[in-house]
């Protein structure tokens, strides 16, 4: 898989035609949990999260991308629908912080620099670390408690989709959803440590997702264009 990711970016790297252009901006929208505490559903924010974007566009098909994000993530049994998860009425929250990294692919080419509107669908892929609380369950309120002072980290891999477009000169506007497959069972105090706490599915890791908008702004110097 790596290898196979080093000659993606070799052949696009040799294109003709490439263009070198920042964007800066906001994403502000809504974060789910998937796990072993509330609702099962995919796309269901219950919460906020948001952040700063950096895009550096080197290709008109794709562009390294950088974040920043806060996120507080919340999970109810009461809004499961899963009968056990109602009766056992679990309620965690976790406030999360990440830094991503990884690469950014245009569906059609996206050129910023021509004048008239551009519009692509794109994803997003990379390398996410993020920190968030250590939780345990008090079995007395059945809601998740912190650890005194206690937070973990851990790493997760976004997959994100979304679409984009110019909407007036030099601003960027982008509606995306992205899932965050994360290697840690923890989020909702479901394995905490220590384990003697530890209940629900023991053999699966904890998702998160992220739905919002981002608004970026652009800037840099048009590039020298060798051929059409």
């Amino acid at each position: 898989m790596r290898n196979i990711f080093l000659v993606i970016i070799t052949i696009l790297s040799t294109q003709s035609l490439f263009s070198q252009i920042n964007e800066i901006g906001l994403f502000a929208g809504g974060s789910n949990f998937i796990g072993d505490v509330g609702s099962t559903q995919y796309l269901a924010p219950n919460n906020t999260a948001f952040g700063v974007v950096y895009k550096w566009n080197k290709h008109t098909r794709y562009a390294f991308r950088a974040s920043l994000l806060y996120a507080t993530l919340e999970g109810n049994d009461y809004k499961s629908d899963i009968n056990a998860r109602l009766k056992r009425d679990f309620s965690f929250t976790n406030n999360i912080f990440e830094a991503s990294a990884g690469v950014e692919f245009n569906f059609v080419p996206y050129d910023l620099h021509k004048m008239n509107k551009q519009f692509t669908p794109y994803m997003y892929s990379g390398l996410s670390y993020f920190t968030y609380e250590n939780l345990y369950f008090d079995y007395q309120s059945n809601v998740a408690l912190q650890y005194s002072g206690s937070r973990k980290n851990s790493i997760a891999i976004p997959m994100v989709l979304g679409v984009k477009g110019s909407i007036a000169r030099n601003w960027i506007l982008g509606i995306e959803a992205g899932a965050r497959y994360t290697f840690t069972n923890n989020l909702d105090g479901s394995f905490p440590e220590p384990t003697q706490y530890k209940f629900g599915n023991l053999n699966s890791d904890d998702w998160y997702v992220f739905t919002g908008i981002t608004l970026t702004f652009t800037f840099g110097e048009k590039p020298c264009f060798c051929a059409d």
